[in-house]
């Protein structure tokens, strides 16, 4: 039987492996071994020994543009980084070398690491910008507790202990801690748009580079909620915008805010009054943290506040809509609104479909109010709420492409035309 066995290094390819390894662990941040001037020539032979061992590997400018951050495993060949080190001159700004986990595997690690499980991991060789995956509700504690600020966008989210905790002796020091580039992930092998059945795999994604930053309590709360990352990819939305690239696209619940803001722009320009009373985003409304009655019902409440409840009677008595109808009984705001589309010339079939997506939220935020409901789990929730704000974002986009034809309204043009929709 063969048996594994470390490489025999010469005793200048031994003294490298050693300054890298002390970089690596005293840096604070996990930095490399920086290489430039009079180091080049003394580190060439040794490094290019290490790297053929599998013990290093180089950070250049072609990995990261920040060589002292090792974002990831490098992703070229061990050839590639060798010719790094032959063409390196004194005059370069240098590479860094990093320890792989096979530099690492054997070395003992600060006391100071205990506890710290994603500190320990980079200690062992993990990249800055690698990915741990976690469930979905581990933010739940974060959203629910009064302590912290949270808030959610459509591809991530962020959370941190508010100013008043932070200077509140009550709160424990475990408990100051905070992210704010949590992105989301999504493993969609088995989902089917058709089937309300079919699983969407949404999970929570955080770089171990803001994982260390937790106390050594958090840091094992979230290491209880770890989940395996096969099949998992990050949000296209969230990963371009943390590589610094441009967004092409917005999700659904950006979105539908911006159809808001849009309506208002229209309503002024033709009526003189705005839509609706806010178009801002609360900062918990969000993807469902699980597929939970209660979690649906809290949903529609805020979405309904959002529509029927933020629709301004100023906006209808401008647009000529009483308040009351022909029998003199008092109409609701969705019931103004389909008379107002009606009253600018929407047939009254299309009226009442553009209506309907707002009225089934009036609906389902009446069910819990009027009985008591089991906080029952139901996956298909996942699929009805991205359903739920299609449907709605689609029927404010068709109130205002119809607006927009008002004569006063000639000169607007849509901001953000030009992004696309990411549903999930």
């Amino acid at each position: 039987m063969m048996v594994n066995r470390r490489p025999e290094l010469s005793s200048e390819a031994t003294e490298l492996m050693g300054r890298i390894r002390e970089r690596y662990l005293t840096s604070g941040e996990f930095n490399g071994l920086h290489i430039r001037s009079k180091l080049v020539e003394p580190a060439r032979a040794p490094a290019i020994e290490l790297l053929k061992a599998g013990l290093i590997e180089v950070m250049t400018g072609a990995d990261y543009m920040n060589i002292h951050i090792r974002p990831w495993p490098s992703r070229r060949s061990i050839e590639e980084q060798i010719q790094d080190i032959n063409e390196l001159s004194r005059a370069d700004y240098g590479v860094c070398l990093y320890p792989t986990a096979a530099g690492m595997k054997g070395v003992r690690l600060s006391s100071k690491l205990n506890g710290r499980p994603y500190a320990r991991a980079m200690a062992r060789g993990k990249g800055t910008l690698e990915l741990a995956y976690f469930q979905f509700d581990v933010l739940e504690q974060y959203r629910n507790d009064s302590r912290f600020r949270f808030s959610f966008g459509d591809s991530g989210a962020s959370m941190g202990l508010s100013d008043e905790a932070f200077e509140d002796e009550d709160v424990f020091e475990r408990d100051h801690v905070g992210l704010n580039h949590i992105g989301f992930a999504y493993d969609l092998t088995r989902y089917d748009p058709e089937d309300a059945d079919s699983p969407i795999e949404r999970r929570v994604a955080v770089f171990y580079c803001d994982l260390i930053t937790l106390t050594p309590e958090h840091q094992r709360r979230w290491q209880t909620y770890e989940v395996d990352g096969a099949n998992l990819e990050p949000h296209p939305l969230w990963w371009n915008g943390q590589m610094g690239r441009w967004p092409d696209g917005v999700g659904p619940f950006t979105r539908l805010f911006m159809e808001l803001r849009n309506l208002n722009e229209l309503a002024v320009l033709a009526f003189g009054e705005e839509m609706f009373r806010s178009t801002d985003r609360p900062a918990e409304m969000g993807w469902l943290l699980r597929p939970s009655q209660r979690e649906w019902d809290d949903f529609v409440l805020q979405l309904d506040k959002l529509l029927s409840d933020n629709l301004r009677s100023e906006f209808f008595k401008a647009a000529g809509i009483e308040s009351v109808d022909e029998r003199g009984q008092r109409m609701g705001t969705l019931k103004r609104f389909e008379r107002f589309l009606q009253s600018g010339g929407v047939a009254e079939d299309k009226a009442r479909k553009i209506v309907s997506p707002m009225a089934l939220v009036r609906n389902a935020r009446q069910g819990p109010a009027h009985r008591i409901r089991a906080n029952l789990t139901d996956r298909t929730f996942i699929h009805q709420q991205i359903e739920l704000l299609r449907e709605i974002y689609s029927a404010l986009g068709a109130t205002r492409h119809w607006l927009a034809t008002h004569p006063r309204c000639a000169d607007w043009e849509e901001k953000h035309k030009e992004l696309q929709t990411y549903m999930l």
